[in-house]
């Protein structure tokens, strides 16, 4: 895992991600909550603002489920999570489901450091 500097990354709760990661699509594990509203909130996103041609930010993507489904519904999407082990889940996932999705092992704030006003979303 990458060291950052900060208040806002909780180690536990990164750890908690790594050891659940191989998980994370799977319907009917933890992670049964995040597949069932899914579709709810992409929808939302997508009617407040059309995902299409836009360019997105997911903060905290994890394993990818509402990265992949934003990036699916046309948006230029980059993933960003603390943890090594679902991101590497993300990648996979999406190379397998054709979706292009850009996953950075980065903090909100570093991201927002180095690529200032580059997301409409």
């Amino acid at each position: 895992m990458i060291e950052h500097a900060g208040d806002n990354v909780d180690r536990q709760e990164i750890q908690k991600f790594e050891a659940l990661a191989s998980r994370w699509w799977d319907p009917h594990s933890e992670f049964k909550p995040l597949h069932d509203i899914n579709p709810l909130r992409l929808n939302y996103i997508d009617q407040r603002s059309p995902l299409k041609d836009r360019r997105v930010l997911d903060v905290g993507c994890g394993g990818g489920l509402l990265s992949e489904a934003m990036a699916l519904r046309g948006a230029d999407v980059t993933g960003i999570d603390m943890g090594e082990a679902p991101l590497a889940v993300a990648r996979i996932h999406a190379e397998q489901s054709g979706a292009q999705v850009r996953y950075l092992q980065q903090t909100a704030e570093a991201m927002s450091a180095a690529e200032p006003e580059s997301y409409d979303i």
